[in-house]
C-alpha cells in the first residue's frame, strides 16, 4: 500500500468525531487533487483520523478545508502536513491502517 503513495505528501487531522471526520474528508476532497488514504477509528472514543495524500499544494489546500468544514461541528485533536516522508515515516504510518 505504501509504494502507491510513495514521492506524495501526507495530510493528517484527527477530530473527536467521526461522523465529522466524514464531512471534513467530503470537504477536503471536493477542495483539491488529494486521495483518501485511509479513516481510522479512534478505539479509545467516538473520534477518528484521516490521512490524505497528493503534492504538497493540494494537500495543503485539503487540509485547509477539512479543518473549516469540522471546526463549527468537532473538536480538532491535532493536524499536520508532512510534504516529504521519509521511507521509515511512511512505514510508521502504514502500521496503523486496518488496526
Amino acid at each position: 500500500m505504501a509504494g502507491q503513495y510513495e514521492g506524495m505528501a501526507i495530510g493528517v487531522f484527527e477530530l473527536d468525531s467521526e461522523c465529522a471526520c466524514f464531512v471534513a474528508l467530503d470537504a477536503a476532497a471536493k477542495a483539491a487533487d488529494v486521495k483518501i488514504q485511509s479513516v481510522e477509528r479512534n478505539r479509545l472514543g467516538a473520534g477518528a483520523c484521516v490521512k490524505l495524500r497528493g503534492n504538497v499544494s493540494n494537500v495543503e489546500a485539503a487540509m485547509e478545508a477539512a479543518l473549516q468544514a469540522a471546526e463549527p461541528i468537532s473538536k480538532i485533536v491535532s493536524h499536520t502536513v508532512i510534504a516529504a516522508p521519509l521511507k521509515e515515516t511512511e512505514a510508521a504510518i502504514t502500521m496503523t491502517i486496518n488496526k
